[in-house]
């Protein structure tokens, strides 16, 4: 029996047919083929995608950020060898990494507030698109600055992808178990990071560095294709986009990287100053046009919801804490305990495969304990495990560094969905890209601030500056768990906001 169609092409299900309807969401087309699931393109907003096309989404999601993330493990790796190969300097080879970060991050919120104007779907398959080419770019470049400027392009292409791939999800599962979507998105994430350095290095053991940036293609070219069939289409919203405003984000965000890497690498410190007053006068206006904006590039609408806000700050101070642990554990473990680079990189492993286990398990506790809770604790293991990684004794063993490592993985793990799964449902349905787009930016001001921190401390005290930001990262990490505690008695909010 055909259902009568509504005027959005989708099928008017009556009040008695809900079961049914679930039913056949979860149970239907099970032909394997996106071709076939495609047919649906505005997913029921209780109901999700229609199995199997949610698979092949997810998959091309998946896809997507594995791509982005693991292009920017694996340039830090390969940058001695590249260098070599163009003639070089160590110092200008940076740019191969710094043009890529940079341009991912001015244009985060631009993206993800073009998404919720005409579809994620178009704005994540544009920056696919996008990736792919300026992959094939990379690989194909015979200097530095045509492999920069290359770099640049991919970055832009990266943070399509980026900017609403947590608002694609959203539209990809039923609200019932987003947790486990959230899941898989930081499970993947945990991989690439974990993965990134082992890929570069398997790869340029048999191969030239431009097949570091070759290989995305295929790839890219698959998820496309797929992309194409599978992903969901949302509603449009059209309205005049705020150019000024992108704009204005471009030069506080930049302005801040290039003030904080300036930091790092012992700049004067005048012409530091000069650019953060910058950043803060042109950050001004630009929050001050925000204010004005019906549905603002920087999602200050969203951060007006107490649980969005508490989540974007616990998100910041914990991806803060990782970083202080990230940086200045090789210095610790290789400088004061005499490890080699081989067991520095075995012994650090465990905090990121952890945090791939303790992902999916704390993705499906989300959709039933409050995240306050799960983040909250999760936090406090990951505050006692840096302290137990600061205070380790002079002559440790490997098992001494593992199970500490792993704590902070699990610590960690059971934090980031819960958080993420929080940030993206309080905000409503139209303004999915802005939360997804707040939520990229949250983590990547966290670890920006991390390093930059780090560079201050081991500027300040040489010797004991891993132990310095090992006890830092235990502060960001413990403000995070009480940040995250307080959303405990802002849970309506979030409800009350879907």
């Amino acid at each position: 029996m055909t259902l009568p169609a509504t005027k959005r092409g989708r099928p008017a299900v009556h009040h008695n047919n809900t079961m049914q309807a679930s039913s056949s969401r979860d149970n239907g087309n099970t032909s394997g083929s996106p071709v076939s699931a495609a047919a649906s393109p505005a997913p029921d907003a209780e109901l999700g995608l229609p199995l199997p096309q949610r698979y092949w989404a997810i998959l091309v999601v998946a896809l997507g950020i594995t791509l982005a993330v693991l292009d920017s493990a694996i340039a830090n790796v390969a940058l001695p060898t590249i260098a070599r190969n163009l003639h070089a300097s160590a110092a200008s080879s940076i740019w191969i990494v710094n043009a890529y970060q940079l341009s991912v991050t001015i244009s985060l919120l631009p993206l993800s507030s073009l998404g919720d104007r005409i579809g994620y779907r178009r704005v994540y398959l544009s920056g696919m698109v996008l990736f792919t080419v300026a992959s094939l770019g990379c690989a194909l470049s015979g200097s530095l600055p045509a492999l920069a400027l290359a770099r640049v392009i991919q970055g832009f292409g990266a943070a399509g992808i980026m900017s609403v791939n947590t608002a694609l999800v959203r539209m990809i599962y039923p609200p019932a178990r987003l947790g486990r979507g959230i899941a898989i998105n930081a499970m993947v994430v945990a991989i690439s990071s974990a993965v990134g350095p082992t890929v570069a290095s398997g790869v340029l053991s048999v191969a030239p560095w431009p097949w570091l940036f070759a290989i995305n293609v295929p790839i890219g070219i698959a998820a496309i294709a797929v992309g194409l069939r599978a992903l969901p289409r949302n509603e449009r919203h059209p309205s005049p986009y705020d150019y000024p405003s992108a704009i204005m984000n471009a030069f506080v965000f930049g302005l801040l990287i290039f003030a904080v890497d300036g930091l790092g690498h012992g700049e004067w410190y005048g012409f530091v100053a000069v650019e953060l007053i910058a950043a803060v006068v042109i950050g001004y206006f630009f929050v001050r046009r925000q204010l004005t904006q019906p549905a603002p590039l920087l999602p200050v609408d969203l951060l007006k919801i107490p649980i969005f806000a508490l989540s974007v700050g616990a998100s910041v101070c914990s991806f803060c804490a990782q970083m202080l642990a990230f940086v200045s554990l090789p210095f610790l473990l290789q400088n004061h305990l005499g490890m080699s680079q081989v067991e520095t990189g075995l012994l650090m492993t465990p905090w990121p495969l952890v945090i791939v286990g303790a992902a999916p398990l704390s993705g499906v506790l989300s959709d039933r304990i409050s995240a306050g809770w799960l983040g909250g604790a999760g936090l406090a293991t990951l505050t006692v495990g840096l302290l137990l990684l600061a205070t380790l004794g002079a002559h440790p063993t490997p098992v001494d560094i593992v199970w500490r490592m792993a704590l902070c993985g699990a610590g960690f793990g059971i934090f980031q969905s819960p958080n993420n799964r929080t940030m993206l449902s309080a905000a409503p349905r139209d303004r999915s890209g802005g939360a997804s787009g707040m939520l990229g930016t949250a983590r990547l001001t966290g670890q920006t601030l991390g390093s930059a921190l780090v560079a201050l401390v081991f500027g300040v005290a040489r010797e004991h500056g891993p132990i310095i930001s090992l006890y830092l990262a235990a502060c960001f990490s413990a403000v995070a768990s009480v940040v995250s505690t307080m959303r405990v008695t802002q849970h309506g909010a979030a409800t009350a906001a879907r």
